[in-house]
């Protein structure tokens, strides 16, 4: 439990460090006219405060920096949102209000203004599912316990990947399953295929499928995992503006990891959680954004869940700007597409 002073200093040096990316030292804050505390003094704290692991020091450097322990308290506990400049509200709106009659280039415009506004790499999963209807389901079992599971869109689209098959869920039940899907199904937009199962199929497959309520497990399973929705970038070599990643084999990995959409696809992992999830340095699970804080919101369709977005910068964001930024700019697509939605 760190004590008031503690806080003060530490909050302190949190922001400090993250305007000027320089580590920060006790003399620095003792010269604040909002310090009275002394330089001894406040040495002692933050080193007490190093010694749990909420402040880290630098090689050769006489100042602290914030560790990734300090970064999780200081977002937990610490943080509030900034409040926005009208400016930058106003711009923000007024980039909206051209209602872009193609949800792709919508999408592609909200990538550009997260990252422009905050300076950071800005990525927002496109609800391609908005456009794409399924056309065919099959299912063609491997062995007992895995098929391979193929979604053709009216698109022309084919997405084929091997699952597993839940247990007491024989052959027949799989054709039958199949069958109701198809003859159901057919031509439903890709992002209501999961209520769909439960509106539509339920009750039929309650007296067709043996264990149904696996097999409705299954299907809502097999449904949630969207790989056809599009991944749109804003400001990718942004990252190169930041001190931290000045050292080319530092933001190598990090350039080479926003190329290949299956591991942004993994790193971002759309969630269906409401609110703004913010993920720092190691609990990215990648090595290659161990430097970095991964910022995500949800983004609707007349309350229907429809994709991320997401902001990636270094772990030295700033974290109050950036969440007030995503919080505007993800309401700001929502109230869009339900507005589209509703004039449909």
């Amino acid at each position: 439990m760190l004590t008031d002073r503690q806080l003060f200093l530490f909050q302190l040096l949190v922001d400090d460090y993250i305007r000027s990316a320089e580590p920060i030292g006790s003399r620095t804050i003792s010269k604040r006219e909002d310090v009275t505390i002394s330089s001894a003094t406040i040495r002692n704290e933050l080193a007490d405060l190093e010694e749990m692991g909420y402040l880290e020091k630098p090689h050769s450097s006489a100042g602290r920096v914030p560790s990734e322990k300090g970064y999780r308290y200081y977002v937990d506990h610490l943080l509030s949102p900034e409040l926005l400049s009208n400016g930058d509200v106003r711009n923000i709106r007024k980039a909206f209000q051209d209602r872009y009659y193609e949800v792709e280039k919508l999408v592609q415009e909200t990538a550009n203004i997260l990252s422009e506004f905050t300076s950071y790499t800005s990525i927002v999963f496109g609800p391609e599912v908005l456009e794409t209807k399924l056309k065919q389901l099959q299912i063609i079992p491997l062995s007992q316990d895995a098929a391979v599971l193929i979604i053709v869109t009216n698109t022309g689209h084919v997405e084929n990947r091997t699952v597993s098959l839940p247990k007491g869920v024989g052959p027949s039940d799989i054709e039958k399953l199949v069958r109701v899907v198809n003859e159901k199904l057919s031509g439903v937009p890709l992002y209501a295929l999961k209520s769909a199962v439960q509106t539509e199929l339920a009750n039929i497959l309650k007296y067709h499928v043996n264990n149904f309520s696996k097999a409705l497990f299954f299907l809502d399973q097999a449904f949630s995992y969207h790989p056809l929705e599009k991944i749109f970038f804003g400001g990718k070599t942004n990252m190169l503006s930041q001190p931290e990643f000045k050292d080319i084999d530092k933001v190598l990995p990090l350039l080479n990891i926003l190329e290949k959409k299956e591991r942004v696809f993994e790193l971002i992992r759309p969630s269906l959680t409401d609110g703004i999830q913010i993920k720092i340095g190691h609990e990215n699970k990648a090595s290659e954004v161990k430097d970095c804080s991964v910022i995500t919101a949800t983004y609707t369709m007349g309350g229907e869940h429809m994709g991320t977005v997401a902001v990636i910068g270094p772990t030295r964001m700033t974290y109050p700007r950036v969440i007030s930024l995503m919080d505007l700019v993800s309401k700001g697509l929502s109230k869009i597409l339900t507005e589209r939605y509703q004039s449909e």
